[in-house]
Protein backbone atom coordinates (compact mmCIF):
# COMPACT_ATOMS: atom_id res chain seq x y z
CA UNK A 1 0.00 0.00 0.00
CA UNK A 2 -0.13 2.98 -0.97
CA UNK A 3 -3.38 2.76 -2.99
CA UNK A 4 -5.07 5.84 -5.17
CA UNK A 5 -8.08 4.73 -6.68
CA UNK A 6 -9.48 7.59 -9.17
CA UNK A 7 -13.20 7.48 -10.03
CA UNK A 8 -14.55 9.65 -13.00
CA UNK A 9 -16.86 10.30 -15.39
CA UNK A 10 -16.36 8.80 -18.76
CA UNK A 11 -16.68 12.42 -20.76
CA UNK A 12 -13.01 12.97 -19.51
CA UNK A 13 -12.02 10.01 -21.53
CA UNK A 14 -9.25 10.96 -24.16
CA UNK A 15 -6.42 13.23 -25.22
CA UNK A 16 -6.22 17.00 -23.88
CA UNK A 17 -6.16 18.17 -27.44
CA UNK A 18 -9.92 16.19 -27.79
CA UNK A 19 -11.46 17.94 -24.20
CA UNK A 20 -10.62 15.02 -22.42
CA UNK A 21 -8.39 14.25 -19.31
CA UNK A 22 -5.68 12.48 -20.27
CA UNK A 23 -6.52 9.94 -17.37
CA UNK A 24 -3.36 7.50 -18.19
CA UNK A 25 -0.88 10.54 -18.01
CA UNK A 26 -2.80 11.76 -14.55
CA UNK A 27 -1.91 7.89 -13.30
CA UNK A 28 1.13 8.29 -14.59
CA UNK A 29 2.26 11.80 -12.76
CA UNK A 30 0.27 10.89 -9.44
CA UNK A 31 2.28 7.67 -8.99
CA UNK A 32 5.93 9.50 -9.82
CA UNK A 33 4.44 12.22 -7.25
CA UNK A 34 3.83 9.76 -4.44
CA UNK A 35 7.45 7.78 -5.09
CA UNK A 36 9.08 11.17 -4.75
CA UNK A 37 7.68 11.72 -1.19
CA UNK A 38 9.98 11.94 1.08
CA UNK A 39 9.58 11.47 5.51
CA UNK A 40 11.35 13.79 8.06
CA UNK A 41 14.39 10.84 7.59
CA UNK A 42 14.43 11.69 3.81
CA UNK A 43 13.43 8.00 3.43
CA UNK A 44 10.72 7.01 0.93
CA UNK A 45 7.51 7.40 2.28
CA UNK A 46 5.73 4.11 0.41
CA UNK A 47 7.36 0.95 -0.66
CA UNK A 48 7.80 2.04 -4.97
CA UNK A 49 6.11 -1.69 -5.21
CA UNK A 50 3.39 -0.67 -3.42
CA UNK A 51 2.28 2.00 -5.62
CA UNK A 52 -0.97 1.55 -6.99
CA UNK A 53 -2.73 3.67 -8.59
CA UNK A 54 -6.10 2.76 -10.60
CA UNK A 55 -8.47 4.64 -12.78
CA UNK A 56 -11.70 3.91 -13.42
CA UNK A 57 -14.76 5.49 -15.56
CA UNK A 58 -17.92 5.33 -13.72
CA UNK A 59 -21.27 3.83 -15.65
CA UNK A 60 -23.85 5.89 -14.17
CA UNK A 61 -23.53 9.11 -12.19
CA UNK A 62 -25.70 12.19 -11.78
CA UNK A 63 -23.87 15.61 -11.24
CA UNK A 64 -25.58 18.24 -9.53
CA UNK A 65 -28.45 19.52 -11.25
CA UNK A 66 -27.77 17.69 -14.42
CA UNK A 67 -26.76 20.68 -15.95
CA UNK A 68 -29.18 23.52 -15.93
CA UNK A 69 -27.16 25.88 -14.55
CA UNK A 70 -24.39 24.91 -16.72
CA UNK A 71 -26.49 25.46 -19.88
CA UNK A 72 -27.98 28.82 -17.79
CA UNK A 73 -24.33 30.15 -17.92
CA UNK A 74 -24.03 29.42 -21.51
CA UNK A 75 -22.39 26.26 -21.08
CA UNK A 76 -23.00 22.88 -22.43
CA UNK A 77 -24.22 21.62 -19.48
CA UNK A 78 -21.87 18.31 -19.31
CA UNK A 79 -20.79 18.53 -15.75
CA UNK A 80 -17.27 16.30 -14.80
CA UNK A 81 -16.66 14.78 -11.98
CA UNK A 82 -13.24 13.63 -10.57
CA UNK A 83 -12.88 11.75 -7.23
CA UNK A 84 -9.17 10.86 -6.29
CA UNK A 85 -8.80 8.54 -2.49
CA UNK A 86 -5.08 7.40 -1.37
CA UNK A 87 -5.70 4.46 1.11
CA UNK A 88 -2.68 4.34 3.14
CA UNK A 89 -1.37 2.49 6.20
CA UNK A 90 -1.06 3.42 9.45
CA UNK A 91 2.36 4.53 10.80
CA UNK A 92 3.58 8.19 8.76
CA UNK A 93 3.24 11.26 10.62
CA UNK A 94 0.31 13.54 10.24
CA UNK A 95 3.25 15.97 8.45
CA UNK A 96 4.08 13.52 6.31
CA UNK A 97 0.58 12.70 4.74
CA UNK A 98 -0.23 16.36 5.28
CA UNK A 99 2.95 16.72 2.49
CA UNK A 100 2.00 14.15 0.48
CA UNK A 101 -1.53 15.40 -0.04
CA UNK A 102 -0.41 18.83 -0.94
CA UNK A 103 2.14 17.10 -3.05
CA UNK A 104 -0.67 15.42 -5.08
CA UNK A 105 -3.47 18.10 -5.14
CA UNK A 106 -0.64 20.64 -6.42
CA UNK A 107 -0.12 17.63 -9.26
CA UNK A 108 -3.57 17.53 -9.75
CA UNK A 109 -4.29 20.90 -10.18
CA UNK A 110 -1.79 21.12 -12.98
CA UNK A 111 -3.20 18.74 -14.30
CA UNK A 112 -6.27 19.82 -15.12
CA UNK A 113 -5.56 23.72 -15.21
CA UNK A 114 -6.88 24.09 -18.87
CA UNK A 115 -9.76 22.05 -18.21
CA UNK A 116 -11.39 23.56 -15.48
CA UNK A 117 -11.23 27.09 -17.84
CA UNK A 118 -13.28 25.07 -20.21
CA UNK A 119 -15.61 23.19 -18.62
CA UNK A 120 -17.57 22.20 -15.47
CA UNK A 121 -15.71 20.16 -13.64
CA UNK A 122 -15.41 18.84 -9.66
CA UNK A 123 -12.12 17.41 -8.16
CA UNK A 124 -12.15 16.00 -4.97
CA UNK A 125 -8.50 14.41 -3.29
CA UNK A 126 -8.71 12.48 -0.24
CA UNK A 127 -6.24 10.91 1.71
CA UNK A 128 -7.79 7.59 4.29
CA UNK A 129 -4.82 6.01 6.96
CA UNK A 130 -6.53 2.76 8.09
CA UNK A 131 -7.19 0.62 11.26
CA UNK A 132 -7.35 -2.47 8.77
CA UNK A 133 -9.85 -5.43 10.39
CA UNK A 134 -8.23 -8.26 8.10
CA UNK A 135 -4.76 -7.00 5.75
CA UNK A 136 -2.99 -10.08 3.47
CA UNK A 137 -0.79 -9.24 0.89
CA UNK A 138 0.50 -11.32 -1.79
CA UNK A 139 3.41 -9.88 -4.30
CA UNK A 140 5.94 -10.47 -6.35
CA UNK A 141 6.74 -7.15 -6.70
CA UNK A 142 8.64 -6.05 -3.49
CA UNK A 143 11.12 -8.41 -3.43
CA UNK A 144 11.95 -6.99 -6.82
CA UNK A 145 12.23 -3.56 -5.68
CA UNK A 146 14.14 -4.64 -2.48
CA UNK A 147 17.52 -5.38 -4.55
CA UNK A 148 18.35 -1.72 -4.84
Amino acid sequence: MPHLTILYTPNLDGAIEDGGADIQALCNTLAETMAAQRDEALAAVFPIGGIRVLAYPASHYAIADGGAAGRAADGTGEYAFVYLNLRVARGRSAAVLERTGRALDACIKRHFEGILTERHIGVTLQIDEGDEVFNARTSSLHPLFARD
